[in-house]
């Protein structure tokens, strides 16, 4: 059959646009806007404000690193940060993916999205780097997405494997990651302000890559260096409501429970003393990166339009809204190609024992939901993690189109089960709608692009891989 040109270049578009949205995320060039080497002395620009600088005069800066930038953030601190200043070695601990050698930093490969060993010890070394710290001197904290899984430090009783259990609930349980992170603040030792705790009396600044929509500081990688408003009995509810409790395991029961009588002490709270000598400075977000593909589609000649900014629910049923945002987009009438786009980070719960993650699942779902209701255009969707990574994948997500559902039902696919099964990683890569970009170095959650291009005949397509 003849070929639909127009889709490959509406896919080229769409990858186009995605890394348009990544390269705003750069975490190497956000650090080495926000620290300065000012006569041989360290300066920091402070939160929305570049003309605004913070210099203690220290004597000795600590550099901590974590999350899935951790090293490339790491790697431009420590080209910025004066050499006799420096404290040897500092410390970057990142997924196994990202691991980058960097001179006087120690670099640690751990666990994502369910912690282990490497990341427990990482975080006992954090753990004593901070209390080393001294007054007139800086701990340097670099902090991305994935942060709260890579350095599990539980909390007195509690076990790693009891807290990856717990972890591997959530995560299959769909909840939100502001759930999440409560629930993380709440078990660990260096979460909830518990870094900035041990760093006392030093001084403390965070530069903040954020992957949390709204950018709430308290959630990105659980809030280790600033206050939290989360409390014992806010995590007991994360639990309860999703019928959770009962499968705990018995040491993460008692904990919660004694810290919602008092026996276990709070997270550190908005007034506690420490935070007389904490700041920090957000260097990236989601909203950034949506900004970015926003201009980048105006620069493809796309109409554009803004569908979401914290794009969050169940991946498969945001879909299908999106769907019918593009449906009635149609029926107003076009005269050029329409880029729909979005950024947040919506959930998956897990009904089946498939692989993939909510990119992927929300992608599959698109193709499925555009299969009965079809749009009167050529279009592609992609869905994907600015991080490279979705889900237990070697995909960042996937990128879908109008033929996509032809390809899969060739493929002899039952799409609707393999969705029940949340395998959408399997459909994809059989219908090759994979999208692999390989780690990309930074973490500020997910962009959406759909293009859609109108009047066009709709005919079967060949090879479509990005």
């Amino acid at each position: 059959m003849t070929k639909n040109k127009l889709i490959p270049d509406l896919r080229r578009d769409a990858a186009l646009i995605f890394q348009a949205g990544v390269k705003a995320a750069d975490p190497y060039l956000a650090v080495k806007q926000s620290l300065h080497n000012v006569a041989n002395q360290l300066q920091i620009s402070l939160e929305n404000s570049r003309d605004k600088r913070r210099s203690g005069g220290w004597q000795k800066i600590h550099l901590i690193a974590f999350g899935k930038a951790a090293c490339t953030m790491a790697k431009a601190a420590q080209e910025v940060i004066p050499a006799h200043l420096l404290a040897v070695p500092g410390i970057a601990v990142c997924n196994y993916e990202n691991v980058t050698a960097i001179e006087y930093i120690d670099v640690v490969g751990a666990g994502h999205p369910l912690p282990d060993m490497a990341g427990f010890a990482a975080a006992q070394r954090i753990a004593e780097i901070a209390q080393q710290a001294q007054e007139g001197e800086l701990v340097l904290v670099l902090v991305s997405g994935g942060g709260s899984a890579l350095i599990p430090y539980p909390a007195h009783g509690i076990s790693l494997a009891d807290k990856i259990a717990t972890s591997d609930l959530l995560l299959a349980s769909g909840a939100s990651i502001n759930a999440m992170n409560c629930v993380r603040k709440h078990l660990s030792r260096l979460k909830g302000g518990g870094l900035a705790k041990m760093a006392a009396p030093a001084d403390v600044h965070a530069l903040v890559l954020s992957d949390v929509l709204g950018d709430e500081l308290s959630a990105i990688a659980s809030g280790p260096t600033v206050a939290d408003a989360t409390t014992f009995s806010d995590a007991i509810k994360v639990f309860t409501d999703k019928q959770l409790w009962d499968k705990l395991p018995v040491a993460v029961q008692n904990h919660l429970q004694q810290g919602e009588q008092g026996a276990v002490s709070e997270t550190a709270k908005a007034g506690d003393d420490i935070f007389k000598h904490a700041a920090y400075t957000l260097i990236g977000s989601n909203a950034i990166s949506v900004q970015a593909i926003m201009h980048s589609a105006d620069t493809l000649n796309y109409q554009r339009h803004l569908y979401s900014d914290q794009l969050d629910g169940e991946a498969k049923e945001v879909a299908k809204d999106l769907l019918q945002y593009a449906h009635a987009l149609l029926t107003k009438g076009m005269d050029k190609p329409l880029a729909v786009l979005a950024g947040g980070e919506t959930t998956v719960t897990m009904q089946g024992k498939g692989l993939g993650g909510r990119n992927q699942e929300m992608a599959l779902a698109f193709a499925i939901a555009a299969e009965k209701n079809p749009l009167a255009a050529d279009w592609v969707f992609l869905s994907a993690g600015t991080d490279g990574r979705d889900g237990p994948t070697d995909a960042a997500g996937g990128i879908v189109d109008a033929q996509s559902i032809t390809r899969m039902h060739d493929a002899g696919i039952k799409t609707e089960q393999y969705l029940a099964n949340n395998d959408a990683y399997h459909v994809l890569q059989k219908s090759k709608d994979l999208l692999i970009t390989g780690a990309t170095g930074t973490n500020v959650a997910d962009l959406q692009i759909l293009l859609i291009q109108p009047n066009t005949k709709l005919s079967q397509s060949g090879d479509h891989n990005v």
